[in-house]
């Protein structure tokens, strides 16, 4: 390409970077703690790109009054097909790719790990509202003692084994999707009768000491005893970033 189309290039992918990083668009590519570094990459790219053509436009005036009778000299052309680089930006901001779901949940292994601490819970009337994976960790390796006599309410989406056990599973970022692992809560007790994958479900139960082994890596997966289930919209952020921290 030469400097112009460079410079076009530059600017879109800036633009695009800019308009995920505004909208929740960059969630489906990165946790939200990256959003300020996606908008500084942005930024940067669209002034390198208006930084370009300024550049370039200064150095066409220049040749211009060079020869005295500013003539316009043919360039070498590039390939059109160059301009074919442009497609994947328009890509990234005309369509939406959809968070990771129930196929990778069930083809990858638990990425439940032993948490470090237990922190105190917050006294309740209601349900308790807990990530999967602070869930999980309590239930697996701390043998619910934080979670007994309280009622557990879990936000996830549903993922079926090859048995048909289902499961609860958030999609836990380390750093962008593409890094992403499930973590897995069984469920048992009063489950809707008809269960489809991909399905968000807010579930409301109690600490059950039932435990299985994922058939991937032989994680650990800790149950909930199911009371109640309902279904809820894709959340806005549809991946878990505590898991690790």
């Amino acid at each position: 390409m030469n400097r112009q189309a460079q410079a076009a290039v530059l600017f879109l992918l800036g633009a695009a970077l800019l308009h995920a990083g505004f909208t929740d668009l960059y969630l489906r590519y990165v946790k939200a703690g990256l959003q300020p570094l996606l908008l500084a990459s942005g930024a940067v790219l669209v002034a390198a790109a208006l930084a370009t053509a300024w550049y370039e436009w200064r150095q066409t005036k220049a040749s211009e009054g060079d020869d005295g009778h500013g003539h316009h000299h043919e360039g070498h052309r590039e390939p059109r097909v160059s301009w074919l680089l442009v497609l994947p930006l328009f890509a990234l901001i005309l369509v939406a790719p959809p968070a990771l779901g129930s196929y990778s949940a069930t083809r990858t292994g638990t990425a439940l790990q032993e948490p470090l601490a237990y922190p105190a819970l917050p006294a309740s009337a209601g349900p308790l509202r807990l990530d999967v994976a602070d869930y999980a960790g309590r239930a697996a390796y701390g043998h619910g003692r934080s979670l007994a006599g309280r009622r557990i309410e879990l936000t996830g989406f549903v993922a079926l084994d090859r048995a048909g056990t289902p499961y609860l599973v958030r999609m836990a970022l380390n750093c962008c999707a593409a890094d992403a692992q499930p973590v897995k809560v069984g469920l048992t007790g009063r489950i809707p009768p008809v269960l489809q994958p991909d399905t968000w479900l807010t579930v409301t139960g109690t600490y059950t000491a039932r435990q299985t082994r994922d058939p991937v890596n032989n994680g650990r997966i800790p149950f909930l005893e199911v009371t109640s289930a309902k279904p809820v919209p894709v959340p806005h952020d549809p991946y878990d970033e505590t898991w690790n921290n």
